[in-house]
Parts: C-alpha cells; structure tokens; sequence
C-alpha cells in the first residue's frame, strides 16, 4: 500500500443534500471519481471547498489533485458577461479551485481536470471559454458520448494514443487558450477535447470528458503513475509535431 500515490478530488458543497433522516449541507463527490482512483491505483481523498489560503498546504499533503466537474466557471473569471444560458455561479468553489490549481502548478504535484475541472485550468492560465455549444449535452442530467482525437506527441497521446469513444456531459468548451496549455485532443467539430502544459511543467492535463462515468481508467493511470512518491518529474518531453 505505501506506493498508492494520495490524489486530493476537489468536491461539491451542496445545501438540501438528503440522505437517510438527513437534509443538511454536504460535501459531495459522485462516487466515480473516488472508484475512479481507485481503479488506477491510488488512494483518494476528498478536497471540500476552503479559504484559499489554504490550499498550498492542502496540496503539499497530497501526491496529486484532481479538479472534478461540475457547475459552469463564472464568466467574470475570465472577463465576459455571462450569457443567459450560462448556469448561476458558484463563486466559492471557483475560488477554491483556482487556489488549488495555482498551488498544485507551482509546487509541480500532478494535476488532471474534469470537465470543469478542465475549463477552470484553461481560465486560471488567463484562457477564456465558450458559454454554450450545440451537441455535447443533448439529454439534461444524462451523460452522452462521442469520438475524441489525440494530438500526435502530447501527454494525453502518450496515455491514449488512439482516437476513443467517451462520455461527455458539457455545454461549454474551451475557446482561447491560455498561457503555456497547448490542444491534446479535439472532437469531430473541433472542440478542445484535452490540453497540457507540454513540457518544464510537471504533469498537467485536462480532459472535457468525464472518465470516472467510464471504463476506460489510462487518463487516471498516468496521472496516478506521475504521482507516486519518489517518481522524478519530467523536466521535457517533444511537445505537438516534434
């Protein structure tokens, strides 16, 4: 057991949570994620919204941190108005969350976002984001699925490394990146499937997808893997075409 790598997954805070007798608020986390870790070899531990000064001694505690999906980022955090269909904020899990992915980036711990956990990466390195696409969310509260693509010479394709079917539940989609995160997949229509830090940045990458409502655990694996104690952390590799 001494090698299973701790993986901190960021979680819901919710009010109304029912279970039992009880309807109080609660910290969640839909059960994927934790089996998720699991499955790839690690031991998971939740990570509940938090002062933001907390977080760099959150993330020192742990081997690595996932951001969950979840509620839209507020577009404030990137700078629009947010559009109608735009869902309402969720202000203290945004703040939380962007301490921890700038927590986890400068002490270079492994980091992987989910969907949102993604989108929120994206906008903490200055990107901005698309507040509403056509076709990735068809059914409300049902996850749906299409083929992504990977990047030739990525992380992502060195994990992935061929084009595979995925679950997906998404209504908004990266559009400008940020500094420093190139493209690791796309979907059919174009849509940034998964991005990265490509290199002198310790391992960093988000997928759009949702692997723990899958089988499929290589995405978890590798960040698990980067992970263990003692595991060296990758000073370059060849980025996109090279």
């Amino acid at each position: 057991m001494a090698d299973r790598p701790l993986i901190g997954v960021s979680t819901y805070l919710e009010s109304g949570a029912r279970w039992g007798v009880w309807e109080l608020e609660a910290a969640l986390l839909p059960a994927g994620y934790p089996r998720l870790v699991q499955r790839a070899g690690g031991l998971a531990a939740m990570l509940p919204p938090d002062a933001p000064e907390h977080a760099a001694a959150t993330v020192a505690r742990v081997d690595g941190v996932v951001i969950a999906g979840g509620p839209d980022v507020e577009p404030v955090r990137y700078g629009a108005e947010p559009d109608p269909r735009t869902g309402p904020p969720a202000r203290a899990r945004d703040t939380w969350e962007l301490a921890l992915i700038e927590a986890a980036l400068a002490a270079r711990v492994p980091l992987l976002g989910i969907c949102r956990g993604m989108q929120l990466l994206n906008v903490a390195l200055g990107g901005t984001l698309v507040q509403h696409i056509e076709g990735h969310a068809e059914v409300v509260g049902v996850f749906g699925g299409h083929p992504v693509r990977p990047v030739p010479g990525t992380l992502y394709a060195g994990a992935v490394p061929e084009e595979t079917f995925v679950p997906t539940y998404h209504h908004q989609a990266v559009d400008r990146l940020g500094s420093g995160l190139v493209a690791s997949a796309h979907a059919a229509d174009g849509t940034v499937e998964a991005l990265e830090m490509p290199s002198g940045s310790g391992w960093v990458l988000g997928v759009q997808w949702h692997p723990e409502m899958g089988e499929d655990v290589r995405v978890m694996r590798a960040l698990v893997d980067a992970a263990r104690p003692g595991r060296p952390v990758p000073e370059d590799r060849p980025g996109p075409g090279r």
